[in-house]
């Protein structure tokens, strides 16, 4: 089962490089879908059921779905984007390994002598759900109003300058109303 676990870790962290490399935009959400799925299949392995489940419905089910709506409503370009790269890659490389040293330091430090007994129960949805909304209640609302934040956003963006309405076609009908094409003349004599 480690080595699974260990062949499953390593495919999400490819996921989720090729996630922040990509310069396309769609292509960025469909790894993200990758690494997501990879994460509730670790929490299967880890024996937590109702995690992987909440991972496969909230992030997979709803915050890629966001995040695809938000692309296409701000018409977001679906090719390569030269705008995808900022070119402060390698500021950005040099903040994201001193986070992930800071991070792997910090969890070797804290569990270095614990170990998970994962025959005990310990990933049920009765103890999950007592410790998730007694300890973690705050940010657990903090993400649902970040996610409304987003989607309120994204339709703020669709919207057009002019209105809501495209313009009519002269010539074209359109729901409710219809346009009349101008009437054809005839030829004027000499």
């Amino acid at each position: 089962m480690e080595i699974v676990f260990l062949l499953v870790g390593v495919a999400v962290l490819g996921a989720a490089v090729l996630t922040v490399t990509t310069r396309q935009l769609v292509h960025a959400a469909l790894w993200l879908v990758v690494a997501l799925g990879g994460l509730a299949v670790e929490f299967l392995l880890l024996t937590a059921e109702f995690i992987a489940w909440v991972q496969v419905l909230i992030y997979l089910g709803s915050v890629v779905v966001l995040v695809l709506f938000g692309l296409m409503l701000t018409k977001a370009p679906i090719g390569r984007s030269p705008d995808a790269d900022s070119g402060n890659r390698w500021a950005a490389l040099a903040v994201g390994l001193a986070s992930a040293a800071v991070l792997v330091t910090l969890l070797v430090d804290a569990f270095r002598t614990s170990w998970i007994d994962l025959g005990a129960g310990g990933g049920s949805a009765k103890a999950t759900g007592t410790y998730l909304f007694r300890h973690w209640v705050l940010p657990f609302e903090a993400l649902s109003v970040l996610l409304l934040a987003a989607l309120v956003g994204a339709i703020v963006l669709s919207r057009s300058k002019d209105g809501d309405r495209p313009k009519p076609r002269p010539g074209k009908l359109r729901a409710g109303r219809a346009t009349t094409a101008p009437k054809p003349t005839a030829p004027k004599e000499r």
